[in-house]
C-alpha cells in the first residue's frame, strides 16, 4: 500500500488543481521565446521579463512546498509519528488551532468550557465555602460581624528609649507613684530592651539623693513579675557591673551603692539568690568585685530580715522629728570639732528636710548660748552665713529659728544666766555679716525688758 501511495504522490499532476498554473507558465514561456527570437528588447520589456521570471520561480516554490507537506502528512499518518518541523505550513496552522496540541483528547475545549475570562465554571459545578482572609484587599469587614481593632505600637530603638525613659524616671522621683510608671511602661513597646529601664533608673538614682535611691528600689520591687522579669533585672545589674568604671567618674561611691541596690533587690525577690553565686571567681574588675562584696556582706548581716528597708535610710520628711533633731545636733557638734563647712553642708542636704531647717538655726543659737568662750560663737556665725549665701537656709527658716530662741530665752536664762548678753552679741554679729535682717535684730529681747515684764507680773500677783 505504501508503494501505491508513493507512486501516486510522485506521478504527474494532471488533475484540475495544477492545470491553470501550468497553462500560465506555458504562455509565459511562449512570450519569452518570441522576444528572444526578435532580440530587440526595450527597457520596459526587459523589466517585464525579469518580473515574470521571479513570479515563475515563486510559483514553482509553492508547488514544491505543498507537495512536500502533503508527502509528510501522508507518511506521518502511516508511521503514527507527528511532524516536528516548526516552519512547515502544518506547524503554522497548529499555532492558531484551538484543539489540544499534546496529541491527547478528542479536540474538545479546555476545562470542559469552564475556563476563560469572566467564567465562573461549568454548569452545575458546586464550590466549597472558602474562609475569607482578613489581609485580602477586598475583605469586607461588615460581613464578618463584630470587628476588633488592635493598636500596633512600634518597638523603641536605643535613641527613643533614652528619650522616653529619662522623663518617666524624673517624674517618678517627684510623685513616687509606682502604679503610674507601671501603666506608662505597659503602653510602650520596649521589645528586647526591657532590661534597659532598670539599668537607666539605677544610673539616674546614683546621681541623685538617698530618697531617689529608695524610690528606685521600691520601683524595681513593684515592677518585678509584672512588667519586668527576673532575667530582665539580672541583665540590668549585670550591665551595671560592667559599666562601673565609667560610673565611678561621676559617682565615686558607685560600687558601694550598686552593691546596696543588688542586696535590696535580692531581699525584695526581684533577682534570685543565685545571682551572686554566678560571679564567684569570675570577676576581674576591682570595682565590680567591691560591689558584689558589699551586697554579700549586707545579705549576711540581714539574713533574718526579709526586706532591707533601711539600706538607704528613711528619706526626707518620713523620718521622726526626734531623729532629725538628733542628726542636726550631731552635725553641729562634728562641725565644731572639725570646722569643715563643706561636710556640714553635705550632711544637711542629705537629710532632705528643707522645711525643717529652722530647727538647725534654733539648735545652733542654743549651742552658742550654752557654750563657753567666743570660738563657738564665731564658728556658728560663719556656718549660718554660708548656709544663707548658698540658699540652703531661707529667710523664713532663719527668722523662725531665731524667733523660737527669742520666745524661750526667759527659760534658757534660768540655766544660763548670761544668756541675754550672749544673745545680743550673737545677734549683732549676725546682722553685721548680713545673716539676719534689721527687723529681726531689733526684735531681740533685752534683760531690762525681761525684768520689766517680770516685775509687772509680780505686782499683779501681789494685788490679787
Amino acid at each position: 500500500m505504501a508503494t501505491e501511495i508513493e507512486a501516486w504522490t510522485t506521478g504527474p499532476q494532471n488533475d484540475g488543481v495544477f492545470s491553470f498554473e501550468q497553462k500560465q507558465d506555458e504562455d509565459d514561456s511562449e512570450d519569452l521565446n518570441e522576444l528572444e527570437v526578435n532580440g530587440n528588447w526595450t527597457p520596459q520589456e526587459k523589466a517585464l521579463h525579469e518580473a515574470r521570471l521571479k513570479a515563475k520561480a515563486k510559483r514553482r516554490l509553492r508547488k514544491s512546498s505543498s507537495r512536500d507537506s502533503t508527502r509528510e502528512s501522508l507518511s506521518d499518518s502511516v508511521s503514527g509519528e507527528p511532524s516536528t518541523d516548526p516552519h512547515s505550513p502544518k506547524a503554522k496552522a497548529a499555532v492558531n488551532d484551538r484543539k489540544s496540541r499534546t496529541g491527547k483528547g478528542r479536540g474538545l475545549p479546555k476545562k470542559g468550557g469552564a475556563g476563560g475570562k469572566g467564567v465562573w465554571g461549568a454548569a452545575g459545578m458546586v464550590y466549597e465555602v472558602e474562609e475569607l482572609d482578613a489581609d485580602d484587599p477586598n475583605y469586607d469587614e461588615s460581613a464578618q460581624g463584630d470587628t476588633v481593632y488592635a493598636t500596633v505600637v512600634p518597638e523603641l530603638d536605643e535613641r527613643e528609649l533614652e528619650k522616653t525613659i529619662h522623663p518617666i524616671v524624673q517624674e517618678y522621683f517627684e510623685h513616687g507613684d509606682t502604679k503610674e510608671v507601671q501603666m506608662l511602661l505597659k503602653e510602650l513597646n520596649l521589645g528586647h530592651h526591657k532590661f534597659e529601664f532598670s539599668s537607666r533608673a539605677v544610673s539616674l538614682s546614683l546621681e541623685g539623693k538617698a530618697s531617689h535611691r529608695e524610690l528606685t528600689s521600691r520601683l524595681l520591687s513593684d515592677l518585678s513579675g509584672k512588667v519586668l522579669s527576673e532575667s530582665d533585672m539580672s541583665r540590668a545589674f549585670d550591665k551595671m557591673l560592667k559599666e562601673l568604671p565609667d560610673l565611678i567618674l561621676d559617682t565615686p561611691e558607685a560600687p558601694q551603692m550598686l552593691g546596696q541596690f543588688i542586696a535590696r533587690a535580692i531581699a525584695d525577690h526581684a533577682i534570685p539568690m543565685s545571682f551572686l553565686d554566678c560571679y564567684k571567681g569570675k570577676v576581674d574588675c576591682d570595682h565590680a568585685r567591691a560591689a558584689l562584696d558589699r551586697a554579700s556582706v549586707l545579705l549576711s548581716m540581714k539574713r533574718e530580715i526579709m526586706r532591707l528597708d533601711n539600706v538607704w535610710g528613711v528619706g526626707g520628711g518620713q523620718r521622726p522629728v526626734k531623729h532629725l533633731i538628733k542628726e542636726m545636733n550631731l552635725l553641729l557638734k562634728e562641725y565644731l570639732v572639725s570646722g569643715e563647712l563643706s561636710e556640714a553642708e553635705h550632711c544637711l542636704r542629705d537629710l532632705e528636710v528643707p522645711h525643717f531647717h529652722h530647727e538647725l538655726v534654733y539648735e545652733a543659737v542654743v549651742m552658742v548660748l550654752e557654750s563657753t568662750g567666743d570660738t563657738a560663737l564665731q564658728m556658728m556665725v560663719k556656718l549660718l552665713k554660708v548656709f544663707w549665701q548658698t540658699g540652703l537656709i531661707t529667710l523664713d527658716q532663719m527668722n523662725r529659728g531665731f524667733q523660737r530662741v527669742y520666745d524661750e530665752l526667759p527659760e534658757i536664762s534660768l540655766d544660763v544666766p548670761h544668756a541675754h548678753s550672749i544673745m545680743e552679741t550673737f545677734v549683732d554679729l549676725c546682722f553685721q555679716e548680713q545673716v539676719i535682717t534689721k527687723q529681726l535684730r531689733d526684735s531681740c529681747p533685752t534683760r531690762s525688758e525681761n525684768n520689766g515684764g517680770e516685775s509687772i507680773v509680780a505686782s499683779q500677783k501681789t494685788i490679787n
